[in-house]
């Protein structure tokens, strides 16, 4: 009966060691993009019907990727600040670049069509771009609308520098107390360390 029960345990064991990560680095892996590592290029269609690409933007110091949409309270709020985004940092090298990763046939609010019209009436400064078949925000990890990355070029390609929030108050833009995202920019192109480098993004789930 003693026997049995070693036997018993080391299966157990073996089994349970089966199904385990080599390292915590491999979990982060499988949700996605994590800090430094150098983000696959990408190319999806713009609001004007042209495609865009990541290496498009090789040139420039960074790029904020935005995945946001037309329909979630969230995205809405936080609209306006992504375009002050634009204004602020596109003349200093770092971009946004936004990315709806709804599905519209879940959400119609989100459709192209939509989508273009959001885009003209807002006066987008930045593309707009639809992860059509759905394949680039999975690879990022983003899982809410907003979700921000942002990244920086490097002789390796564009690097994860931050991953989260814009900011700590999604619908009182006055009573914002730490913008996130505005620091790790400022810190990036000073080339200091950036403080915060993660943050809960919070917002609406992703309609597949």
């Amino acid at each position: 009966m003693k026997t049995f029960k070693i036997l018993a345990g080391l299966s157990l064991a073996i089994l349970i060691m089966a199904f385990v990560p080599k390292s915590i680095k491999e979990i982060g892996k499988s949700n996605g993009y994590q800090i430094g590592d150098v983000v696959t290029t990408f190319k999806l269609k713009n609001v004007d019907g042209k495609m865009v690409s990541l290496d498009d933007y090789a040139s420039k110091k960074g790029v904020i990727v935005v995945f946001t949409c037309n329909s979630c309270p969230f995205a809405k709020a936080y609209e306006s600040r992504i375009m002050d985004l634009d204004k602020k940092y596109a003349a200093k090298g770092v971009p946004v670049l936004a990315i709806n990763p709804n599905n519209p046939k879940v959400k119609p609010e989100d459709s192209f069509e939509n989508m273009q019209e959001r885009a003209k009436t807002m006066n987008y400064t930045f593309p707009y771009l639809l992860d059509e078949k759905q394949t680039v925000y999975p690879q990022f990890g983003a899982t809410k609308t907003p979700h921000v990355f942002l990244l920086q070029n490097t002789k390796e390609g564009s690097v994860v520098k931050y991953i989260g929030a814009i900011d700590d108050n999604a619908f009182d833009a006055t009573q914002v107390e730490t913008k996130f995202l505005e620091n790790a920019v400022d810190a990036m192109l000073s080339g200091k360390a950036i403080t915060t480098e993660t943050t809960k993004a919070i917002g609406c789930t992703i309609k597949v």
